[in-house]
């Protein structure tokens, strides 16, 4: 991770709430003409080359078309380009919050109400007009889903309280109370937050799981699709941001991550710009000549949870002295060839809230590279819990992907050579790892979890929440639960640092999961590819349209 994108992310929130500073003064000011609109956001490069197929190489097919109701690339990435958002993440440094379908906001003094201006003219692909009330069928379907649809973006905008349309382009956000202004307009950017038509959901039931290619009104529309293949898009002619996109085709084609396969495409030039790279392809990149890579922090924790409702998993103690068994660079080398990671605690340890990552591995037991003074402190836990020979026959399930069946082999031996903690290996397909994980059938469990935000505030109610919806460790503290809780209303910087450190120590000693690492992407592509700096962005899930890239030659 290179010094300038860091520093890029310790600026992250002071952007974010500059953006939202601009919009209220803008607010201001006489209405804006089109053109000027525009101003407000991504302008078209003169000297950008026009036409050309992009032929981009990531993840495997999505099992369903909700882009809502999904928490994997492999709907993002592939659908992303033909829809648009309310704001966005700038393509140009991944962070920074600007105008797109809303080309200007604002946000009351007490901090519960977000108006949201928008584009007139707009049309969705299928040539209807696009207004407040396609906002207001989305968010509320987001916000409070029909019964039957889950979306992992529910909790975001918990606080939301009513979606008032004001005229067909101003639309209100109502907030019960104020939430801090960083976390709330990142909400709005998320890229998963995808504007569809109101008459698409009405027509649909509020469930798009089996609609192949509903309009939106983003940069490409869908041409064809050949499952498990390619997904095949063109220019939108009638695109709001004039000159815009840039590329006549995206051919978008699902690939394995981390696979050879995907590596082989790119190097081989059958792709033009591969996502989600195995390390080994990846340095290849790097090394050829015409050829760019680029790596950059995921929104995805590694980790296994512990079933809190199996004795003797319920014992902090317990769980604690696992976490101190594992040496987290030991597991980082294990898979460095086949996916990049980096050590971690139970917050992003790229964010300005967290402990910095340089102290977590210099001066915290579980962290550093010499594990005695951890492993030593590990057995007398264990022995206060009264285990001090081990715990026999724990089903330890394990998620079919390459990184888990190498973390899961040398995690049975830390814990077995450490503590005398003895696990049975169960390898399942992914989505029988999570059907069992939500059924508690297992001990411990290893696998990925996303989460929306960077903001600790989203994943400490997703992960760690009370019932939260990936709290796969059933894990509860009182304490935590309400610390969390005031974090998520807390709108003071300084304050919610603090206490985010505190909610720290709390996960430390009773820990609702181990966490492994934190993943890295890998990205090349060929030198033609241009418009893109992924270096500065986080996580792949929110700079996925593709608008700005070109081909030159």
């Amino acid at each position: 991770m290179n010094r300038h994108a860091n520093l890029d992310r310790r600026s992250f929130l002071k952007r974010v709430g500059a953006a939202g500073a601009s919009a209220v003064i803008a607010s201001r000011l006489p209405a804006p003409d089109p053109a000027s609109a525009q101003d407000a956001t991504v302008k078209a490069d003169p000297s950008a080359r026009r036409g050309g197929t992009l032929r981009f190489g990531v993840h495997t097919a999505p099992a369903h078309f909700d882009v809502h109701q999904s928490g994997t690339v492999a709907n993002i990435g592939a659908q992303s380009p033909m829809y648009d958002y309310l704001i966005r993440r700038d393509p140009r440094d991944g962070q920074t919050i600007i105008p797109d379908l809303a080309q200007r906001w604002e946000i009351s003094p007490d901090g519960k109400k977000y108006t949201f201006h928008l584009r007139r003219g707009v049309k969705f692909h299928d040539g209807a007009d696009f207004t407040a009330e396609d906002v207001k069928a989305t968010y509320e379907r987001i916000a409070s889903p029909p019964k039957g649809v889950v979306i992992p973006r529910t909790p975001l905008f918990s606080g939301v309280s009513d979606i008032v349309v004001l005229d067909p382009y101003r639309i209100e956000f109502r907030l019960k109370e104020a939430r801090p202004r960083p976390f709330m307009l990142g909400a709005f950017a998320s890229g998963w937050n995808i504007i569809v038509r109101k008459k698409t959901l009405e027509d649909n039931a509020g469930n798009l799981r089996q609609v192949m290619a509903y309009p939106g009104t983003g940069p490409f529309r869908h041409v064809s699709r050949k499952d498990k293949e390619v997904w095949i898009m063109e220019k939108n002619p009638d695109y709001w941001n004039k000159g815009l996109p840039y590329l006549d085709r995206l051919e978008v084609y699902h690939m394995p991550p981390f696979s050879p396969e995907l590596g082989s495409a790119l190097l081989t030039g059958k792709l033009d710009y591969g996502r989600l790279l195995d390390p080994v392809s990846w340095r290849k990149a790097k090394e050829t000549p015409g050829m760019t890579a680029a790596e950059f922090p995921q929104s995805v924790i590694q980790a296994v949870f512990i079933n809190n409702k199996k004795a003797p998993l319920g014992d902090p103690r317990v769980r604690r002295a696992m976490h101190l068994a594992l040496d987290r660079h030991a597991l980082v080398d294990v898979v460095k060839d086949v996916a990049p990671m980096l050590v971690g605690g139970f917050v992003y340890p790229f964010h300005e809230l967290s402990t910095p990552a340089a102290e977590l591995v210099s001066k915290r037991l579980g962290y550093q590279k010499d594990t005695r003074p951890a492993v030593q402190e590990a057995k007398k836990l264990m022995a206060e819990a009264g285990h001090a020979g081990g715990i026999k026959n724990l089903t330890f399930l394990v998620r079919d992907a390459a990184t888990f069946k190498l973390w899961s082999v040398a995690i049975q031996a830390m814990l077995k050579e450490t503590l005398n903690i003895e696990t049975n290996l169960r390898t399942v397909q992914i989505s029988q790892w999570f059907e069992d994980a939500a059924a508690g059938n297992f001990d411990l469990g290893i696998s990925a979890i996303v989460s929306t935000l960077m903001d600790p505030s989203d994943y400490f109610s997703a992960w760690y929440g009370k019932d939260g919806p990936q709290n796969y460790s059933n894990w509860t503290n009182p304490a935590f639960h309400d610390l969390a809780s005031q974090i998520e209303r807390e709108v003071d910087d300084g304050r919610r640092k603090t206490m985010v450190r505190q909610a720290e120590e709390i996960l430390e000693k009773d820990p609702p999961l181990l966490p492994v690492s934190y993943e890295k992407i890998y990205d090349a592509w060929h030198n033609k590819v241009r418009g893109q700096n992924p270096s500065t962005f986080f996580g792949i899930y929110d700079v996925v349209r593709w608008d700005t890239v070109w081909v030159a030659s």
